[in-house]
């Protein structure tokens, strides 16, 4: 896609599950992305959401989990396919960054097909790290 469009972005400002599922839907991350009570609740208790919008269509979303001191993690970075490619990622975890400040650590769980794309936008690899699997 020609970089032709303006990209708005917003932070904290409302979302609704419906315009959450379509992001996610285009952009082809792995989310529940058709149960809009799950995305009801994920979009509840994050405590950061900013969202890049082409056009009034949003187009790109950021979310995280933090305590604005320690750590901070990036749970959802969804960039629809027609817009990749084109720095919106970058500048949504920029902006993820400029709202935790200096003292909390960014971490995130990538996907395998993203595993080159974050160490381009800054991230370090780590390997220190455990998770339990949800059930559902």
């Amino acid at each position: 896609m020609e970089n032709t469009f303006q990209i708005t972005y917003k932070i904290n400002s409302e979302i609704s599950p419906e315009d959450m599922s379509a992001v996610f839907k285009a952009s082809g991350i792995n989310r529940p992305s058709d149960d809009l009570q799950r995305l009801q609740r994920m979009i509840e208790h994050a405590d950061i959401i900013i969202t890049a919008s082409a056009n009034e269509k949003i187009v790109g979303i950021a979310r995280a989990l933090t305590d604005f001191s320690y750590s901070c993690y990036l749970s959802d970075l969804a960039v629809d396919k027609a817009y990749q490619k084109t720095g919106i990622g970058k500048e949504l975890v920029r902006l993820v960054q400029e709202q935790i400040g200096e003292e909390a650590t960014l971490i995130l769980l990538a996907s395998p097909v993203a595993m080159e794309y974050y160490p381009k936008i800054g991230f370090e690899k780590i390997e220190n790290g455990f998770k339990i699997l949800r059930k559902r």
